[in-house]
């Protein structure tokens, strides 16, 4: 696994975040790589106040960081922290961060993009950059050459202006759009709907899993949450919208609830649903945060988790693994791990590396999903999560 992005006589170290030992991915891609290539020759003169959307690790924010005035807005926790580490690796000038909820700064010079995977949060941030640009500032974006379709050429030029696309590279192409389009359409911040069959109404931010409907896996997680008088503190480990933390809530009014979401939209989401279904008066918690980090050992009774299996653009398990390590953790002895997931991912096997086979128990399965809860029993030796991935 390359760390070391050399290009333009300029080199620097990237690594992904959290730091793991047995990382096999890179903190970069060929479209990062495009970017600079393409901007370098473009003979960009020193001093500009750019705008990077969707840096994954902060490869571009660190290149540009140099020379110019950078502002890095993203959704994601982890590449916040991720940039953060790697400007700080390297050496780089400050730049200044903001999430897709925060206005966009005046004054942007050039705007660079890495196209998100969500239509949705592409939408949203395509309208802010009409709304809030000049029309003569260019927007540089990327991605793969087989995710960019006519439709998402056809969101820019909506959206956005006149739009045209590079020849591929590396299997990567660039697309260039400018901020003209004459009907500037609004597009509202978040979506609300009721959920079936349940006393809840949720309002989703645009990069919300599932934004207009529930996912299945949470559905059938609904129907299989746990009623008990003695829970006091339960985490919902992956919140998005923060489905299962309301109705685990409306189940165990006695219980504090946390719920954790790498997404600043999701965090956002999970704490305005809370609070309207639960009332303002519950012992609610709401944090963006990499998986538990920072969270007490043997400091909660319950932990459900819908874990993702893809980071960005990239199907990953790694995400599920820390879930579990964390959520252990975390645990008071006897303490319950409840996961649903696809049944090919096969969560069953990792639990059981980790909690021991006879600790794990099918709770409910159907043919897409299954939903497995593992019992901490702290007289089982804690075993090295490195060795064991």
């Amino acid at each position: 696994m390359k760390t070391e992005l050399t290009l333009q006589d300029k080199q620097f170290t990237l690594l992904r975040f959290p730091k793991r030992s047995n990382e096999i991915l890179q903190a970069w891609d060929a479209g990062d790589e495009y970017i600079i290539n393409h901007v370098s020759e473009m003979g960009l003169s020193s001093g500009k106040n750019i705008l990077i959307l969707n840096d994954n690790f902060g490869a571009l924010s660190c290149w540009f960081a140099q020379d110019h005035q950078v502002t890095m807005m993203s959704d994601s926790f982890i590449s916040h922290k991720g940039a953060l580490k790697n400007l700080q690796r390297n050496q780089c000038a400050k730049i200044q961060f903001l999430t897709c909820l925060d206005d966009i700064p005046q004054g942007i010079d050039l705007v660079l993009m890495q196209i998100p995977k969500s239509n949705r949060l592409l939408t949203w941030q395509l309208s802010k950059l009409r709304s809030s640009l000049p029309e003569n500032c260019p927007v540089i974006a990327v991605n793969k050459a087989k995710e960019i379709h006519t439709s998402t050429l056809n969101l820019f030029e909506k959206h956005l202006g006149t739009t045209t696309t590079s020849l591929a590279w590396k299997k990567h192409r660039l697309v260039f759009s400018t901020p003209n389009c004459q009907s500037i359409l609004a597009v509202p911040a978040e979506c609300e709907w009721p959920v079936d069959g349940e006393d809840i109404i949720l309002s989703n931010y645009a990069n919300v899993y599932s934004g207009e409907n529930l996912d299945l896996g949470a559905r059938f997680m609904l129907q299989h949450l746990p009623v008990d008088e003695e829970l006091r503190h339960i985490i919902d480990l992956g919140c998005g919208n923060g489905i299962l933390s309301i109705k685990a809530g409306q189940l165990n009014p006695q219980a504090r609830i946390t719920s954790i979401d790498e997404s600043f939209m999701a965090v956002a989401s999970a704490k305005k649903n809370l609070e309207r279904n639960l009332g303002t008066e519950r012992n609610i918690q709401v944090i963006a945060n990499n998986c538990l980090d920072g969270m007490k050992d043997n400091s909660t009774y319950l932990v459900l988790c819908n874990p993702p299996f893809h980071q960005n653009n990239t199907i990953t398990d790694h995400i599920a693994w820390q879930m579990f390590c964390d959520a252990k953790d975390a645990l008071n002895h006897s303490g319950k791990l409840l996961v649903v997931g696809n049944r090919h991912l096969e969560y069953q096997i990792k639990l059981s590396r980790l909690f021991g086979k006879e600790h794990v128990t099918v709770i409910a399965e159907n043919d897409k999903f299954v939903i497995l809860e593992a019992i901490k029993n702290n007289d089982l030796t804690k075993p090295n999560h490195k060795d064991i991935y």
